[in-house]
């Protein structure tokens, strides 16, 4: 019998810890698939630090480094400077990038550091029991925000590919996710052009992933991707924000 779909070799045979219904696994696959497409899977190392995605060394068949919270991106970057000729890239949830790593990510952003960046928000601490994020959306309900996120307390949630998209460091960031068959499509074709730019040596790359969270936002698989395309998707809308690629032409 031919043989018309197999997991790819960029992951390993471990049985990933996430919770029923969580996307991490799709971003992982479209992560995996691209390091095969583009024959880098060889000379790339990821950098995963703590958050849901605190194991992805055990997922990704190629060399993986741990970072303490939130400072993948200057982990990354010390990691490209003395091996300029590999693909790096780090794996961070908004916990983790948004919040403790923030000046990490805007820094290695605003010196345009040759890394990739896949940060997945699902706008709650997913790994710690649900408490309020930096992207949590107001009206949102947490451990920590049990009446919803307001506005007056806590402010707005941050929309980090939006704010990066600001700095002239970064070469590419675009703002998809993963909830359909058709967006699935288009978040490979975004992650796959962050890593050719980068192998290109324009700049900081970012792909934002919207991702859900059925566990901590208490709700089925099915109705959290709905809540992502109804709720989730207005407040961060998907895009591409900023691509020098199409400037240079």
């Amino acid at each position: 019998m031919a043989i018309v779909y197999e997991k790819s070799k960029a992951l390993t045979d471990a049985e990933m810890h996430y919770c029923p219904g969580c996307t991490h696994g799709i971003i992982h696959k479209l992560v995996a698939e691209t390091l095969v497409d583009l024959d880098v899977l060889g000379k790339s190392i990821g950098v995963a630090p703590v958050g849901c995605a605190v194991f992805a060394y055990d997922y990704f068949n190629c060399d993986m480094h741990e970072a303490a919270h939130g400072r993948a991106p200057a982990v990354a970057t010390g990691i490209k400077h003395v091996l300029p000729d590999r693909t790096v890239f780090t794996y961070q949830g908004d916990g983790d990038l948004a919040a403790i790593g923030t000046a990490e990510i805007v820094h290695a952003a605003m010196r345009g550091e040759k890394i990739t960046t896949i940060f997945v928000n699902n706008a709650v601490y997913g790994m710690t029991g649900g408490q309020m994020a930096p992207t949590t959306l107001v009206g949102q309900k947490t451990t920590t925000a049990p009446f919803g996120r307001s506005f007056e307390h806590y402010g707005a949630p941050i929309r980090m590919a939006e704010l990066l998209a600001t700095i002239d460091g970064a070469a590419y960031i675009e703002r998809v996710t993963v909830t359909t068959p058709a967006h699935i499509a288009k978040a490979k074709r975004a992650i796959k052009k962050a890593f050719q730019i980068q192998d290109e040596g324009l700049g900081f790359t970012m792909v934002e992933v919207l991702s859900t969270c059925p566990t901590n936002w208490g709700m089925t698989p099915v109705e959290a991707l709905s809540w992502l395309n109804e709720t989730m998707i207005p407040a961060f809308p998907l895009s591409v924000f900023r691509d020098i690629t199409k400037k240079e032409k």
